[in-house]
């Protein structure tokens, strides 16, 4: 699966996970599943990790509730999420997959262990495996 994000909202995401450090950064993303195959990204949503620790996320219910009723609003579908690893690497942790419950949604991870170059992958998650998607910043 191909994958695409706007520079403007890659630099959003990467903006917030620098403030929230060290804890998990954490939203949604929104967008459209296209014709042609690709899954384009049309909006991100930054959210509170309500669990406020670097070790994991937890997204607040009332932001994600507000952020689906936009993408609804806007003609958008949920595509799936994103979240920092603010010392680890950008792929799926053991934690991760085990919390991947739509095998439909991408999995955007963004590393900041270099801060001088973060790492953003994509990654899909059914029966246990997590698989890098193709991702491209536009």
């Amino acid at each position: 699966m191909k994958i695409t994000i706007k520079k403007s909202d890659y630099e959003k995401i990467l903006s917030h996970a620098r403030k929230e450090r060290p804890d998990e950064a954490c939203g949604l993303i929104g967008g459209v599943d296209r014709e042609d195959g690709v899954r384009e990204i049309r909006k991100v949503y930054l959210l509170t990790n309500v669990d406020h620790t670097s070790e994991h996320f937890s997204l607040d219910p009332k932001e994600q509730l507000a952020a689906v009723k936009d993408m609804r609003a806007n003609g958008l579908k949920p595509l799936g999420n994103w979240h920092s690893h603010p010392a680890s690497p950008s792929r799926s942790s053991q934690e991760d997959i085990r919390l991947a419950f739509d095998k439909k949604a991408s999995y955007l991870i963004l590393s900041l262990m270099d801060d001088n170059n973060p790492v953003l992958n994509s990654f899909h998650v059914e029966d246990g495996v997590s698989t890098k998607e193709y991702l491209e910043i536009v």
